[in-house]
């Protein structure tokens, strides 16, 4: 009963002729896959993993948060090595990934009813080996990524061309998202953000990564 009226929490209103989704903590729960991989990559280098800062710029690339990490902390960390090495582990992680049920509920829903993308700040490869193992990369016609070459969020430019590339026009696309970074940039492209986090939970506990590994 719980479960059901959690789904109800979702809805898309009339008007609305296109959905766009995010992966990493939207349609999958593997941010505490990626939190394990950060934690490693900083422990590492004897660093001890800043975890609040991580939380604060969920949603954009590994590289962009890293060059922040820098300037913040006053660190030197080589951006391209870390990213890589980060990266990789994350692919090897993403065989545990599950999917967030109230949101994967309501994708499913409107399957063949609504065309559908997902517009995320991961890598290609890691996208698509999320959206392989919770079973869902056949529902999105269109899958844009940070190797796509385009400003990340909270710019809008992933978003509209998701929503060009689906033929619908920006103003009737709806963006789940779980970070703030995603929805504002669902709003800057003129689109309804809804946050999915009251529904699926919020952030996660990094250490449920390490205890179920």
């Amino acid at each position: 009963m719980a479960e059901h009226a959690l789904h109800l929490e979702l809805t898309v209103p009339a008007g609305i002729s296109g959905l766009i989704f995010d992966c990493d903590g939207t349609l999958a729960d593997t941010l505490p896959l990626h939190y394990r991989a950060w934690e490693e990559g900083f422990a590492a280098l004897g660093l001890a993993c800043p975890q609040p800062f991580l939380v604060r710029h969920n949603g954009k690339p590994t590289e962009q948060i890293l060059q922040l990490y820098n300037a913040e902390f006053g660190r030197q960390l080589d951006v391209a090595g870390f990213t890589a090495r980060k990266e990789q582990r994350v692919h090897e992680l993403l065989v545990d990934a599950r999917p967030l049920e109230p949101v994967v509920a309501l994708a499913r829903h409107y399957q063949g009813r609504l065309p559908m993308a997902v517009v995320s700040g991961g890598t290609r490869a890691n996208v698509e080996r999320t959206l392989a193992a919770i079973g869902l990369r056949t529902l999105f016609a269109v899958v844009l990524t940070a190797d796509d070459g385009l400003p990340p969020k909270p710019a809008p430019d992933l978003f509209l061309e998701a929503a060009a590339r689906l033929g619908v026009a920006a103003t009737e696309c709806q963006v789940f998202e779980d970070a703030d970074a995603g929805l504002e940039a669902a709003r800057r492209a003129g689109m309804l953000a809804t946050d999915v986090r009251p529904v699926v939970g919020g952030y996660p506990d990094p250490g449920r990564a390490r205890s179920s590994a």
